[in-house]
Protein backbone atom coordinates (compact mmCIF):
# COMPACT_ATOMS: atom_id res chain seq x y z
CA UNK A 1 0.00 0.00 0.00
CA UNK A 2 3.12 2.49 0.76
CA UNK A 3 4.22 1.81 -2.26
CA UNK A 4 1.02 2.97 -4.72
CA UNK A 5 1.41 6.57 -1.84
CA UNK A 6 4.28 6.83 -2.81
CA UNK A 7 3.85 6.05 -6.74
CA UNK A 8 0.86 8.31 -6.60
CA UNK A 9 3.03 11.32 -4.70
CA UNK A 10 5.58 10.82 -7.72
CA UNK A 11 2.97 11.65 -9.93
CA UNK A 12 1.99 14.12 -8.88
CA UNK A 13 5.29 16.25 -8.99
CA UNK A 14 6.60 14.53 -12.59
CA UNK A 15 2.78 15.76 -13.62
CA UNK A 16 3.70 19.38 -12.63
CA UNK A 17 6.91 18.71 -14.26
CA UNK A 18 5.97 17.91 -17.96
CA UNK A 19 2.88 20.36 -18.03
CA UNK A 20 5.50 22.68 -17.29
CA UNK A 21 7.83 21.04 -20.07
CA UNK A 22 5.04 21.26 -22.59
CA UNK A 23 3.73 24.96 -21.38
CA UNK A 24 0.46 23.78 -19.78
CA UNK A 25 1.59 25.20 -16.58
CA UNK A 26 3.62 28.26 -15.54
CA UNK A 27 6.08 27.07 -13.31
CA UNK A 28 4.90 30.05 -11.33
CA UNK A 29 1.32 28.69 -10.90
CA UNK A 30 -0.76 27.89 -8.09
CA UNK A 31 -1.54 24.64 -9.71
CA UNK A 32 2.10 23.78 -10.75
CA UNK A 33 3.38 24.49 -7.08
CA UNK A 34 0.24 22.93 -5.01
CA UNK A 35 1.13 19.61 -7.33
CA UNK A 36 4.74 20.12 -6.29
CA UNK A 37 3.59 20.87 -2.63
CA UNK A 38 1.17 17.22 -2.52
CA UNK A 39 3.56 15.65 -4.00
CA UNK A 40 6.25 16.00 -2.22
CA UNK A 41 4.43 15.83 0.77
CA UNK A 42 3.33 12.48 0.45
CA UNK A 43 6.39 11.61 -0.26
CA UNK A 44 8.12 13.21 2.62
CA UNK A 45 5.85 11.16 4.90
CA UNK A 46 6.72 7.84 3.17
CA UNK A 47 10.24 8.65 3.68
CA UNK A 48 9.36 8.83 7.27
CA UNK A 49 7.26 5.85 7.45
CA UNK A 50 10.17 3.86 5.60
CA UNK A 51 12.85 5.70 7.52
CA UNK A 52 14.74 6.91 4.40
CA UNK A 53 16.43 10.03 6.17
CA UNK A 54 18.39 11.18 2.99
CA UNK A 55 14.88 10.77 0.87
CA UNK A 56 13.19 12.89 3.52
CA UNK A 57 15.90 15.50 3.55
CA UNK A 58 15.15 16.16 -0.21
CA UNK A 59 11.09 15.81 -0.11
CA UNK A 60 10.98 17.74 2.98
CA UNK A 61 12.86 20.07 1.64
CA UNK A 62 11.15 20.32 -1.52
CA UNK A 63 7.50 20.69 -0.14
CA UNK A 64 8.98 23.04 2.46
CA UNK A 65 10.29 25.41 -0.72
CA UNK A 66 7.21 24.47 -2.43
CA UNK A 67 5.09 26.09 0.79
CA UNK A 68 7.08 28.96 1.10
CA UNK A 69 6.00 29.55 -2.54
CA UNK A 70 2.38 29.02 -2.19
CA UNK A 71 2.82 31.54 0.68
CA UNK A 72 4.41 33.71 -1.10
CA UNK A 73 1.75 33.61 -4.54
CA UNK A 74 -1.49 33.87 -2.21
CA UNK A 75 0.17 36.42 -0.35
CA UNK A 76 0.94 38.76 -3.04
CA UNK A 77 -2.82 38.31 -4.63
CA UNK A 78 -4.07 39.20 -1.24
CA UNK A 79 -2.16 42.25 -1.38
CA UNK A 80 -3.32 43.35 -4.98
CA UNK A 81 -6.80 42.97 -4.04
CA UNK A 82 -6.74 44.95 -0.99
CA UNK A 83 -4.88 47.54 -2.85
Amino acid sequence: MIQIIAALGSLAVLSAYAASQVRWLRTTSLAYILLNLAGSGILAVVAIVERQWGFLLLEGAWALVSLWSVGRLVGGRQARETS
